[in-house]
């Protein structure tokens, strides 16, 4: 058994799809002529055709080597038998064996479950620990969707609809993956209909806000820096967390970042203002985090709530409002919505028009103000 890494060019978006080949032999067909036995995987990573900057030509060297990381571990996978499935008989293939390999695959964050994570440990609990292909139908994903959207967190309080949508669709991505592999020949979960995302406010600090915290003291300092880091740059906590002095890079324009994101895990180039230089220390070794001590926990959380209340802030803000505060910022100051989604690493445009929504709000708020001016 061999694998390949094959590239095929789109005739859209002028970019190249990466995928595997994975070459199982070969057989007779009943003509008597020899057929070969190959599958494909496609990677959903994209080189950058006719790279013209020193920038493209980066990002496909870092993609190139991430599908190579891939293709290593497949091999390896194969040889060891870590993939216990089979297309022969699929419809008796272990759904959750498959699920688990995809979860693997593309759950990469560290220091909390990533999603897909997340989405397995739901799964086992509403189906169990094995569930066959051919009992994956409507009826499953429909009960699925049911399931989480009862589901009671240790708080007593439900998933939130943003939640259900993300964890229903890694259940869908699957089974598209799998009819594309010929493990099923339709997607059931196609025909559920999820209840729709409700948009909740997203807190921010204004301009005087966040120059008020800053000159206010913090408990645990690299919270603090990493907080304020976050309003600076707009990445979030998962990268923030993640973020290693081998990352960094300077250019002639200064600080930038390279690193796939945690959610998305879209290879990133992220300036760094110099504003945002000083919190980030003196520099370590490559292999060192940035944020040292930096943890998700109840008494971090209530630290920096504290220390809004030390800075005059009373609302209620997580290390989340960093990235909302950076964007609405951003917006304020001119950027476009275009130049924010890609400073956010958004895959859609209606995700950062949010921001866009709250802005207006603003200044119909600001407008407002003027009723009650008797001339």
């Amino acid at each position: 058994m061999k694998i390949h890494l094959r590239q095929r060019k789109q005739t859209k978006g002028g970019k190249i799809s990466l995928y595997l080949e994975i070459y199982k032999g070969s057989q007779k067909t009943a003509e008597g002529k020899v057929k070969a036995i190959r599958e494909y995987e496609y990677l959903d990573l994209y080189l950058i055709d006719k790279p013209q900057s020193i920038a493209d030509r980066q990002s496909n060297k870092d993609t190139l080597s991430l599908a190579n990381s891939i293709k290593s571990k497949r091999e390896l996978e194969i040889k060891s038998g870590k993939h216990g499935f089979t297309r022969s008989g699929s419809s008796k293939a272990d759904f959750m064996l498959y699920f688990k390999a995809e979860a693997d695959k593309r759950g990469k964050t560290k220091g909390s479950l990533s999603t897909w994570e997340s989405t397995q440990i739901q799964l086992k609990k509403y189906a169990g620990e094995q569930v066959s292909f051919k009992s994956i139908d409507v009826a499953f994903c429909e009960g699925f969707k049911d399931y989480l959207v009862n589901f009671r967190k240790t708080d007593g309080k439900p998933l939130s609809t943003a939640t259900v949508a993300s964890y229903y669709s890694r259940l869908r991505a699957t089974l598209k993956l799998a009819v594309r592999q010929g493990f099923i020949s339709s997607n059931p979960a196609d025909e559920v209909v999820i209840p729709a995302i409700k948009t909740h406010r997203r807190e921010h600090l204004t301009i005087s806000e966040l120059k008020a915290v800053a000159e206010a003291e913090c408990r645990y300092p690299v919270l603090k820096n990493a907080f304020l880091f976050s309003c600076l740059t707009g990445l979030r906590w998962s990268d923030v967390n993640n973020l290693k002095w081998g990352d960094l890079r300077m250019g002639d324009d200064g600080w930038r970042v390279v690193f796939h994101q945690e959610k998305t895990d879209g290879l990133q180039y992220h300036a760094i203002p110099n504003n945002a230089v000083k919190y980030m220390g003196e520099r370590g070794k490559d292999a060192e985090f940035v944020f040292i001590g930096l943890k998700y926990s109840t008494y971090m959380n209530v630290a920096l709530q504290r220390w809004m209340m030390e800075g005059g802030v009373t609302k209620n803000i997580t290390f989340h409002c960093a990235r909302h505060t950076y964007a609405i910022l951003q917006l304020q100051l001119g950027a476009d919505l275009y130049t924010l989604q890609k400073l956010l690493g958004h895959s859609e445009i209606k995700t950062t028009q949010v921001y866009a929504d709250i802005l207006g709000e603003k200044k119909r708020e600001a407008v407002n103000r003027l009723e009650g001016i008797q001339i």
